[in-house]
């Protein structure tokens, strides 16, 4: 098991990095003016939401098998 995850690791680390510079980017590019949004409003917010995503994205999946 440990084996398997060590094996998928640099996909994972891919996925947080890429989700993590897209969640700063919306935060710079796009964010919150007022300050007041949940997730948008706080780059360290918006980034590690964003480096969740990514690493959730590149999470494997089971296919479905008939």
């Amino acid at each position: 098991m440990m084996e398997k995850f060590k094996a998928r690791l640099p996909k994972f680390a891919l996925g947080s990095v890429v989700g993590a510079s897209l969640g700063f980017a919306y935060y710079y590019f796009i964010g919150c003016n007022t300050g007041t949004c949940a997730i948008t409003g706080n780059p360290i917010i918006s980034t590690s939401y964003g480096a969740l995503m990514g690493f959730v994205w590149m999470w494997p999946v089971k296919k479905r098998t008939k």
